[in-house]
């Protein structure tokens, strides 16, 4: 490997735009490798600038630092990953965004019509929860999480 293929800790904050605590926190998270040099200075490959936008997409995307960590692990050390290795990584996330997007709808809606009760209680409410069914599957809005029984 070429020392070109190498980069500095500062050389990779400046090209990801993240600070130098930040890379070293994803470093301590596992997220991305790093190499040392003989002088024992911080070294990363080039395809950590990919990993590091991936994981600030995912964040924004609202994943957690495990979930990031499983699919990071699913791509190639000592390779920049290629168009097939993102393209399962982001086949996922479209599933899980669709998924997120298809409870939040659901929600707006539950919200709009609890809210339009006036009651603003679940125990109460006769539009959701007649008699308080919902209590015996456990803890807070089941019907508005998502949740159907009858």
């Amino acid at each position: 490997m070429h020392s070109r293929d190498r980069l500095s800790i500062g050389e990779l904050a400046a090209r990801t735009g993240l600070s130098v605590s930040a890379i070293r926190f994803y470093e301590a998270k596992g997220l991305i490798d790093v190499m040392r040099s003989s002088g024992n200075q911080r070294q990363f490959l080039r395809s950590d600038i990919r990993r590091l936008s991936f994981i600030l997409i995912a964040q924004q995307l609202g994943m957690t630092m495990k979930e990031i960590k499983e699919e990071l692990s699913g791509l190639p050390h000592g390779r920049t990953p290629g168009q097939k290795d993102w393209q399962k990584i982001g086949g996922r996330l479209r599933q899980s965004l669709d998924e997120q997007i298809k409870r939040l709808q659901q929600t707006r809606e539950n919200l709009d019509g609890c809210i339009g009760c006036g009651c603003l209680s679940l125990k109460k409410c006769a539009l959701y929860n007649r008699g308080d069914k919902a209590a015996q599957y456990g803890a807070g809005p089941r019907y508005t999480m998502g949740d159907r029984y009858e």
